[in-house]
């Protein structure tokens, strides 16, 4: 257990940092009980040992071992028994009405119902319990830790059923090591493919890293969609180039233009038009309505038809304004279009590009009896989208449009939703960027599996060692009310962005701009050549379902869908959630 508990909850605890970021939510019922723990007891078919919470909390505040912990510390090495003192004490500060919130989710009772599985109490009720126990001892002063909560637990007693622990450890254990075993086998065929080319052959080509020659001007401009209801905000930046291909950026849910402002300027600099709408169902605006209470969704299932359908509505405005606003004067190539998306904008970028929504496939995903025994809190997400099913043609949902010649999708959400059968629709050309500690869109079962579902040849699939699912996402403008996240939820950002700029140019240059000296850039050799050691960087262009089942224990046949995307605040809580439930279980091997 303690290998899986390094492995898995080291990610986890990384995001939980982002809880410091939460913003005031709704009050809910709070319970208050005076009763707390006095003892867990591990239980394993005959057998049961037991510890009491005031020998673990001597230890864990003052170092002091008594007679009752020192009978356990002699079957541990000293390096495992001191990992015990920071599990009890990692602390998260979070507001009990963000715990509150996320824990009457489905995906918070979703977790709940899992963890009590295995964490009993003498209670009729041990997933209220819990979550009573998860809010209260978020309120107290040191924060929530795993030693808050036991004090908080409102029963005398906790009883932990071994068995059903080590089921669960193994579950997560099994997601973690597939990962780990794709990703590798990435990197040595990125590896083998690189030694194909000479080195020579890169000394020659031009550097992509500073920015290019071009001015750009910079214009916001305001469309309103008045059949959808939507007033669509959105950046658009003129090189003086005629005409420019445009580039369209989708930003991720809870974010705004401003956060790929890096990327606009640096494509705009090489001579693109670069159009960055807002999306106003799923902006910074609509995350904060949500927190703050005024709507009870996060998202609309709308949400997966109408960001596409706001790309296509700001192309055919911009089309208008073309021949019309003196600003452009026909300097739009509107013909030639590339789309780049990260998170829910990775989904949109790809549904513009030809993917289909899938809904058999959400069906079958989305039986109740998954939903309870999943630990995939982007399952209730991905099938919210069910929704968009009711009466409805599948034609109606023809997402494409025919104006974007390449699509590249960062750390998308795509298993359920578009599914084998959906990604499988895609002719355009393609890249998929993965991060190997990406837990809201967790690599292997988001980009790395589906990438090998694509059927055309022109797809590249870039994985980015040690990042996560915030690197590639750039500072907000101040009046937008982001926070920025912590330095190691991000990783390492400076160098994630320049990866986005220069590959995603000679992407773009070849696929949309029709630029063939660029293509070179675009594989596993530039890739190493750039490089860093703080954030590795692999590519392949092409990763087979057969490569993958003979390194991975994922059925490469069927979707496993992972996180979604929820407020980050409420979303972290639930990983958290996650690392407490497993960091109790984690406590029993110690007794």
């Amino acid at each position: 257990m303690n290998s899986l508990f390094g492995k898995w909850t080291s990610t986890l605890r990384k995001n939980s940092l982002l809880l410091v970021l939460s913003m005031l939510l709704p009050t809910f019922g709070i319970s208050t009980s005076a009763m707390a723990a006095e003892r867990i007891y591990a239980s394993y078919s005959a057998l049961e040992m037991s510890i009491s919470v005031a020998a673990l909390e001597n230890y864990a505040t003052k170092g002091v071992i008594d007679d009752e912990l020192a009978v356990y510390r002699q079957y541990l090495p000293q390096k495992q028994f001191q990992q015990l003192q920071r599990i009890l004490l990692t602390s998260v500060k979070v507001s009990p009405v963000v715990a509150s919130q996320f824990l009457y989710t489905p995906q918070g009772e979703t977790l709940l119902h899992r963890l009590a599985e295995a964490i009993k109490t003498k209670s009729l009720q041990p997933e209220q319990d819990l979550r009573s126990a998860l809010i209260s001892a978020s309120a107290e002063p040191g924060g929530l830790t795993l030693l808050n909560l036991l004090r908080k637990y409102p029963s005398s007693s906790i009883r932990i059923d071994l068995a059903r622990s080590f089921a669960i450890a193994a579950e997560l254990e099994k997601v973690v090591n597939g990962t780990q075993q794709a990703i590798a086998a990435i990197a040595k065929k990125s590896n083998i493919e690189a030694a194909t080319i000479p080195k020579s052959v890169f000394s020659e080509l031009p550097e992509l890293r500073g920015q290019g020659k071009f001015k750009s001007q910079k214009y916001i401009l305001k469309f309103f969609d008045s059949t959808r209801n939507r007033l669509l905000l959105t950046d658009v930046y003129i090189p003086n180039v005629h005409p420019a291909p445009v580039i369209v950026v989708s930003h991720g849910l809870g974010l705004d233009s401003s956060n790929f402002q890096y990327l606009a300027t640096h494509l705009a600099s090489y001579g693109f038009a670069v159009v960055v709408p807002n999306h106003p169902g799923s902006d910074t605006k609509q995350l904060q309505l949500s927190l703050n209470g005024r709507t009870n969704q996060v998202v609309t299932p709308e949400e997966f038809k109408d960001r596409p359908l706001d790309i296509k509505f700001v192309l055919n405005q911009l089309e208008k304004s073309n021949q019309s606003d003196s600003r452009f004067q026909g300097r739009l190539n509107l013909q030639q279009v590339g789309v780049f998306g990260q998170s829910l904008g990775g989904y949109t970028a790809l549904a513009l590009a030809g993917a289909k929504i899938n809904f058999e496939q959400l069906q079958q995903d989305c039986k109740p009896e998954t939903l309870r025994k999943t630990w995939n809190m982007s399952l209730q997400f991905q099938c919210s989208a069910l929704a968009l099913n009711s009466n409805k043609s599948s034609q109606e949902y023809n997402l494409q449009d025919e104006r974007v010649k390449a699509a590249i999708a960062v750390n998308p959400v795509t298993s359920s939703i578009f599914g084998k059968a959906g990604l499988s629709q895609v002719k355009t050309p393609v890249m998929i960027v993965g991060s190997s500690e990406d837990t809201v869109a967790p690599a292997l079962y988001e980009q790395i599996l589906p990438f090998s579902w694509f059927a055309n040849s022109q797809k590249y699939l870039v994985m980015l060692i040690g990042g996560t699912h915030f690197s590639t996402i750039g500072n907000s403008n101040p009046a937008s009310q982001q926070v920025s996240l912590p330095a190691d939820v991000v990783g390492d950002a400076s160098q994630a962005r320049f990866y986005m700029n220069v590959l995603s140019l000679p992407f773009f240059e070849t696929y949309v701009a029709g630029r063939s000296q660029y293509r070179p850039y675009l594989n596993a050799a530039y890739a190493k050549t750039i490089s860093s050691q703080s954030l590795g960087l692999s590519l392949v262009q092409s990763l087979s379902t057969t490569e993958l089942a003979q390194v991975s224990d994922c059925d490469t046949n069927k979707t496993q869908p992972s996180k979604q995307n929820l407020p980050q605040s409420i979303l972290n809580f639930g990983f958290w959630m996650v690392d407490v439930g497993v960091a109790l279980l984690d406590v029993t091997i110690f007794i």
